[in-house]
């Protein structure tokens, strides 16, 4: 049976079965599976609890060779294997302790990491000790860090949302803050390193309808035309990003169908020949997932991998191809239809709410991101502090690590904190310690920060913080997602939640949140594909009391023009005397 199941594998990679079987084509294999912990075939898996999603590795990407580079963010490492022999000890790449990131891609042979801006990363030259075949560790060490001016680099992180934020001034102009939903989808370049035809320059033009885009595909060095893709889907395009062309001049593009109902959002990856004619798809298990940051990677031989992070392991999955020879519209939905991706409200009581308007959200939440603070040794703590239970980190955010009598940006992630800015300000000039990463523990009174759902409380102006399970309470759904305005929220009870800020130009979702893995453990904004949150159940919400009104804010006003100056009550909301007081 297994031999039969390689074979089909291998035959639908190739695009060889006709439709009839399509369905057994379309059948995923679990690549490799890793436990968790630190060992060689383990990776770092911190589970999830109240208002913490299930933390494990973030990326996957392909090497030149085809071999498989998986960020093991949490074991500050990471794991090399070959996918075609899985059996084998992987090898260990051990990152610097001054990188941090959450992002990773493997580009003419090096090692780019993004942790807000790109690293590049070298093996010594010597392993430290070698395990089995072909398993060894070795330490990376930085080389450089890319200007902004890489096009590939830069190009290949913001495939999947790793790129810089928008200008703040844009999202506040009302004229401007929801350009792709207001007037239309806006073209895009794009520059991909592929690997069977060299660089290339992607140019991905909007046509009349929300439904499809033409993808003119170009050699970089000669301008010389490659490829000329029409891709259509039945619903509206979220995201449309080039992938790769494989060694076999398939070319590839991940591509989202966002209808105006939130729950069928659905994400793939479309394949086609390079006469423009569709091959068929790979639809993406998405649904019951953690969010990862790049959970997608096209071989040079034409596997699609899938990144698959579960409970007590994680899985790196061979994505099975669905045949659709002569398809003009790519119609996909979910598998399943978000069974389970996220527990209910069983909060029943009566929700008191306070008025608001989405200025003064917006403003809060550039105050919380935008906040320059100095660490003294009283808020750094002493070191090493308490270790997480689950993995090997101390319970200071990682973007503080070193850092004290220095100043730094955001507010820090406190699992189980909660208060206004004002509040924040107050105890971290008492000397009171900042920031806990450690959400598998319980939460502890002798630190000062917010977790994600403490900050979006914080946003809208309440006065006792609700989590992700009571919010449904103080909300109403926004059932199309395209109708989500800044201020807004994506919620997934009992896992966390994210302040919606705008889409971008290439309709991503543009998200303020306070998280341990996205934010390095403080408040900042992040850049998501929709379909990937939507498919994972993050719900689209709108706070009751918030006012439906316009943003006008001038240039030169926004709270990140003067980060050392606190916001008053009256715009985040009162300091809190007690500690942990929730509404569940």
């Amino acid at each position: 049976m297994q031999k039969l199941r390689n074979l089909l594998r291998l035959a639908c990679g190739a695009g060889a079965l006709i439709a009839a079987i399509g369905a057994a084509c379309a059948e995923d294999l679990v690549i490799k599976r890793f436990g968790g912990g630190n060992s060689a075939d383990a990776v770092g898996i911190a589970d999830a609890s109240e208002d913490v999603e299930l933390t494990g590795p973030q990326a996957l990407t392909t090497g030149s060779d085809g071999d498989l580079f998986l960020l093991d963010q949490l074991n500050q490492r990471i794991v090399r294997f070959n996918p075609k022999r899985p059996a084998e000890d992987p090898s260990i790449l051990e990152m610097p302790a001054s990188v941090q990131p959450n992002d990773l891609v493997v580009q003419r042979d090096e090692i780019l990491v993004w942790d807000g801006r790109i690293h590049t990363l070298k093996a010594s030259a010597d392993p430290v000790s070698t395990r089995g075949v072909g398993g060894s560790i070795m330490k990376l060490e930085e080389v450089s860090t890319r200007a902004v001016d890489d096009i590939f680099a830069t190009s290949a992180f913001a495939q999947m949302g790793s790129q810089p934020a928008g200008n703040p001034v844009d999202l506040l102009d009302q004229e401007t803050r929801a350009v792709t939903i207001k007037k239309g989808r806006q073209p895009s370049r794009q520059y991909v390193a592929s690997r069977g035809r060299g660089s290339v320059i992607a140019d991905i033009t909007p046509e009349k309808s929300d439904s499809s885009v033409l993808v003119e595909i170009r050699s970089m060095d000669g301008n010389d035309a490659v490829a000329q893709i029409r891709l259509r889907v039945k619903d509206k395009l979220g995201a449309v990003e080039f992938l790769e062309i494989d060694n076999s001049d398939r070319l590839y593009i991940l591509a989202e169908n966002v209808p105006d109902q939130a729950m069928n959002a659905a994400t793939f990856v479309a394949r086609f020949s390079l006469n423009g004619d569709l091959d068929g798809i790979y639809e993406l298990p998405l649904e019951n997932t953690p969010i990862t940051r790049r959970f997608v990677t096209v071989s040079g031989d034409g596997d699609v991998y899938f990144l698959r992070t579960q409970k007590t392991s994680v899985d790196v999955v061979g994505v099975g191809f669905k045949p659709l020879r002569n398809a003009k519209v790519i119609d996909v939905r979910p598998r399943i239809q978000n069974a389970g991706s996220a527990p209910s409200s069983k909060f029943t009581a009566i929700a008191a709410v306070r008025p608001s308007n989405r200025q003064q959200v917006i403003e809060t939440a550039f105050a919380f991101e935008g906040l320059q603070w100095q660490v003294t040794a009283q808020n750094y703590g002493p070191d090493p502090d308490t270790a997480c239970t689950g993995f090997s980190r101390i319970r200071r955010p990682w973007y503080m690590q070193g850092k004290v009598g220095q100043q730094v940006r955001g507010v820090p992630y406190c699992w189980g904190c909660y208060g206004s800015l004002a509040n924040f300000q107050a105890q971290v000039q008492r000397g009171v310690k900042a920031g806990n990463v450690c959400t598998r523990n319980d939460p502890r009174n002798d630190v000062v920060g917010v977790d994600c759902s403490a900050f979006v409380s914080a946003t809208w102006g309440l006065a006792v913080h609700y989590t992700t399970a009571a919010i449904p309470a103080i909300t109403t759904p926004v059932s199309d997602p395209w109708q989500l305005r800044p201020g807004d929220a994506l919620n997934k009870p009992g896992s966390h939640v994210m302040l919606f800020l705008r889409f971008t130009p290439d309709r991503k979702a543009e998200v303020m949140e306070s998280s341990t893995g996205g934010c390095n453990g403080r408040v900042c904004r992040n850049v998501y594909p929709l379909a990937a949150l939507l498919a994972r159940g993050y719900q689209p919400v709108r706070y009751k009391a918030l006012a439906d009104d316009n943003l006008v804010v001038a240039q030169g006003s926004l709270p990140g023009d003067q980060p050392d100056k606190p916001k008053t009550e009256k715009d985040v909301g009162p300091a809190h005397s007690g500690r942990h007081r929730r509404h569940r």
